[in-house]
């Protein structure tokens, strides 16, 4: 796998201030996509365990809130092998317990695609979902682009709490049910942004 970068000080992805790592290799193809330049699987530099070790370092401040993860598209079946040992050692180093949060961008509707028999489903889908706290689901929609929203671009894009809507599945209710929402601060309440 190929990341074509990583942003350190980031607050426009995700909840407070965060390392975002951009992996190369979207098929999808959104029209205005935000990262045209990360399409391409080759962009950018090899994803290796020295990246690695630099990002889990970054995160160690107290004030860095958490990693987010876009692309380019993670979830693409070619880039999951390359994040799920990442992703479980990211959680390893900081559990939920410990306040650093996972967040995870994708172009796919998780309750379509990513679940067992969806087209980007693979063995590692479920050990990379575990670890993320945020999933954004949904490819960007020119025609609903919305830039009043927080952190998606346009409105079918859904901010789902992993933890749970996974719980919510483990008690037996259908993926397409269980979809639990991220609950933003109260003080976004009455506004957008």
């Amino acid at each position: 796998m190929n990341y074509a970068e990583i942003k350190h000080f980031d607050i426009a992805n995700g909840e407070g201030v965060r390392t975002t790592l951009f992996v190369s290799g979207c098929r999808r193809g959104c029209k205005n996509c935000f990262n045209e330049v990360a399409w391409n699987f080759a962009a950018g530099k090899p994803f290796t365990r020295e990246t690695e070790d630099a990002i889990i370092e970054s995160m160690r401040p107290a004030y860095v809130d958490g990693l987010t993860i876009l692309g380019g598209e993670p979830m693409e079946p070619d880039n999951q092998e390359g994040l799920v040992a990442f992703v479980e050692r990211v959680r390893d180093e900081f559990p939920r317990e410990s306040g650093k949060t996972i967040w995870c961008f994708t172009g796919d509707t998780w309750d379509v695609e990513l679940v067992d028999g969806g087209r980007h489903h693979t063995e590692f889908t479920d050990r990379i979902l575990r670890c993320v706290d945020v999933l954004v689901d949904g490819p960007f929609v020119q025609d609903l682009h919305d830039i009043t929203l927080r952190f998606r671009g346009s409105s079918n894009q859904r901010l789902i709490d992993m933890p749970e809507t996974l719980e919510a599945v483990a008690a037996g209710i259908a993926p397409a049910d269980a979809v639990r929402l991220w609950r933003d601060a109260e003080v976004y309440a009455a506004h957008s942004m």
